[in-house]
């Protein structure tokens, strides 16, 4: 069995399973360049929240999933997701921490060691259950 690196809310269920390297997305300047570089494909995108605006032009560009470290289903990104039908993982929390993000009480560390943990790898969005999204490694 393959290792889930984190678990969170899945947006939709999809046996739609995708495959790539997470890249952290802080800023719209980091996606106007990913989608520039012509490798917006290849990537799983890591962002902070699901009120993370700045996505939508990568979504609409062909993403091929995302991960948010916040937010739920119902937010800006968990909508978009479903209306491209992109693979979406949801205030996702590493398997291996303890840490949880908490509306207005997480700290800067949480997110921190979410992007250590994640950005480079090679993953799997598994978001077949009708509730739970997992990031599994490849």
């Amino acid at each position: 069995m393959s290792e889930v690196l984190a678990e969170g809310y899945n947006a939709f269920d999809t046996t739609k399973g995708v495959t790539g390297t997470v890249k952290y997305l802080g800023s719209p300047a980091d996606v106007i360049e990913l989608i520039r570089s012509g490798k917006l494909r290849d990537h799983i995108l890591l962002v902070q929240g699901g009120t993370t605006t700045f996505l939508a032009p990568a979504l609409s560009m062909g993403a091929i999933g995302v991960i948010t470290m916040s937010g739920a289903p119902e937010s800006h990104l968990g909508i978009l997701s479903r209306e491209f039908q992109t693979p979406c993982v949801m205030t996702a929390h590493l398997t291996a921490s303890d840490s949880r993000y908490v509306p207005g009480a997480t700290p800067e560390s949480h997110f921190d060691e979410i992007v250590a943990a994640l950005e480079g790898r090679t993953v799997t969005l598994d978001c077949s259950d009708d509730e739970t999204g997992r990031v599994v490694a490849v």
